[in-house]
C-alpha cells in the first residue's frame, strides 16, 4: 500500500457497523409501535375513555372551552371534541388500513407476475400502470365518489368508506406492482437462485422459498408508510367534503367544521391536526426502522 493510500485509509471515517444500524432500526420500530399502539388502544377502548356518543349534541353548551367535563371543549353543535377525536381513529385507521392492504396484496401479485412472466405480460402490466399513474388522484376520487355516492355502509364499513377503499385500490396497486417487480427481477438473477434451479428444485418452490421471501421486504416497509399517507389523503378528502359524510367523526371533517372558529376555538383544529401528524409519524418510524433492519 502506498503512503497516499495509507493516509487516506487513516483519515477516512470508520464505517458504521451493521449492528449499530440494526439497533437504531429497532429503536425506531419500538417508538413507532408505542405511538400506533396507543392510537389502537384508544380506538378499541373508546367507550371507556370518552363520555357519551360522538353524535350527542348539547346546543346549550356550544363551543365550550376545554374543561374537566370536556377535555377538548365542544364544537358548534355542542358535541364533545375529545369523544369525536377518539372515535375518528376507528374510521381513519380502518379506511387507511384496508385502502393500503388491499392494493398491497393485489399489486404484489401483479408485480410477481410481471417480474416472473413473459416479456409481453411484463410490457402489458407496465403500460397499464403508466395509464393509472397519469390519473389525477383527487379528481379521480371526486369523480368516483360522485359516481358511487356515499351509500349507507357495507358490511362493517360506514357511509362513504367503500368508495374511498375502491379508489385507493385502483390507484395504489401500481406502486406495489412496480416495487415488487423490480425486486423480483433483481433477486431472480442472484447466484443462490440460479443454484437452486440447477439443483433441480421445482419452479414453484424456487419462487415460494427463495424469490418472493427475499423480494417482499421493501414492500412491507412501504406498506407502513402508505397507511400514513392514506390517513392524510382521507383527511384531505373529508376536508374537501368528499367521501366520509360531514356528520361522521373523522379528523379531516373535524378540521373542516372548526376552521370557521379558528380564531376563538383554535383547539378544534389543533387536536385532529396533531392526531394526523402523530399517527403518520408513528407509521413512518416503523417503516424507516424496518428499512434499517433490512439493510443492516
Amino acid at each position: 500500500m502506498t503512503d497516499t493510500a495509507k493516509i487516506a485509509a487513516e483519515e477516512a471515517p470508520p464505517a458504521r457497523k451493521p449492528r449499530s444500524r440494526r439497533r437504531r432500526g429497532d429503536g425506531k420500530v419500538a417508538v413507532g409501535m408505542v405511538i400506533v399502539g396507543l392510537f389502537v388502544l384508544a380506538a378499541v377502548f373508546a367507550p371507556l375513555i370518552t363520555s357519551g356518543h360522538p353524535a350527542d349534541q348539547d346546543l346549550l353548551n356550544r363551543l365550550a372551552p376545554p374543561s374537566q367535563a370536556h377535555l377538548l371543549g365542544t364544537d358548534q353543535l355542542g358535541r364533545d371534541e375529545w369523544t369525536r377525536l377518539v372515535y375518528a381513529i376507528r374510521v381513519d385507521l380502518r379506511v387507511a388500513l384496508l385502502g393500503s392492504l388491499i392494493p398491497a396484496i393485489l399489486g404484489s401479485l401483479i408485480g410477481i407476475a410481471a417480474g416472473l412472466g413473459s416479456s409481453w405480460l411484463d410490457t402489458a402490466i407496465m403500460r397499464t400502470s403508466d395509464i393509472v399513474v397519469s390519473l389525477p388522484l383527487f379528481i379521480f376520487f371526486i369523480a368516483l365518489v360522485g359516481l358511487l355516492g356515499p351509500g349507507t355502509g357495507f358490511l362493517f364499513l360506514g357511509p362513504g368508506e367503500l368508495p374511498l377503499i375502491i379508489g385507493f385500490t385502483v390507484i395504489s396497486w401500481v406502486v406495489y406492482a412496480r416495487l415488487l417487480r423490480s425486486e423480483v427481477r433483481r433477486v431472480r438473477s442472484m447466484d443462490y437462485v440460479r443454484a437452486a434451479r440447477l439443483g433441480g428444485l421445482p419452479r414453484w418452490r424456487v419462487i415460494g422459498w427463495h424469490i418472493v421471501p427475499n423480494s417482499i421486504g421493501q414492500t412491507v416497509v412501504y406498506l407502513f408508510v402508505d397507511v400514513g399517507l392514506a390517513v392524510v389523503a382521507i383527511s384531505t378528502l373529508s376536508f374537501l367534503g368528499v367521501g366520509i359524510p360531514i356528520e361522521t367523526p373523522e379528523w379531516g371533517a373535524m378540521i373542516q367544521s372548526g376552521r370557521t372558529v379558528i380564531q376563538t376555538n383554535w383547539w378544534l383544529i389543533a387536536a385532529p391536526g396533531a392526531a394526523i401528524a402523530l399517527i403518520g409519524m408513528g407509521l413512518a418510524l416503523i417503516g424507516d426502522g424496518l428499512d434499517d433492519r433490512i439493510k443492516s
